[in-house]
């Protein structure tokens, strides 16, 4: 009797902690949901010769950033991806995966670093470092944003 009291018990105490575990686990995404909320959207677009780049940024409840850019740089095909990114001071560093039209298999995934200045975004050139994979920007190397073929104008927004 003593054993089934006890087993009975230890089930008890088990079945709570997991109902609290799972309340923890909803409430850690709400709050998840609630910070990746769009607080606003802006478009950009940069045309030079036969290219051009459409970026869409969507401001995020906590700060960071997200949206979709499209490269139609020529000769090459289309590519398409979502960018995540941040600002740090006036200059915003986002990740870059994309797809190509012609290799939708391969995943391109590259840095890139925008100066916002007046009402424009500003493509810098900077050295790149690739590492175990990763390709990133180089912290001691500066990012040059006065010889540059993009620079973003500020458009409206179209629902595609």
């Amino acid at each position: 009797m003593r054993k089934l009291v006890l087993s009975s018990l230890l089930l008890t105490c088990i079945a709570f902690q997991s109902c609290k575990n799972e309340e923890k686990q909803k409430e850690a995404e709400a709050a998840k949901e609630e910070a990746e909320k769009i607080v606003r959207s802006e478009c950009y677009k940069a045309i030079y010769e036969n290219d051009t780049i459409d970026l869409k940024l969507n401001t995020l409840k906590n700060g960071k950033l997200a949206g979709d850019l499209i490269m139609k740089v020529a000769p090459s095909t289309v590519r398409k991806g979502e960018v995540a990114g941040e600002f740090h001071g006036d200059t915003l560093f986002i990740d870059y995966p994309s797809t190509d039209a012609a290799t939708k298999n391969k995943t391109f995934k590259n840095p890139m670093a925008l100066l916002k200045k007046d009402k424009q975004l500003i493509l810098g050139n900077g050295t790149m470092q690739t590492t175990m994979g990763v390709t990133y920007l180089v912290k001691d190397k500066p990012i040059d944003f006065e010889r540059v073929k993009y620079k973003f104008e500020k458009t409206e927004c179209s629902d595609k």
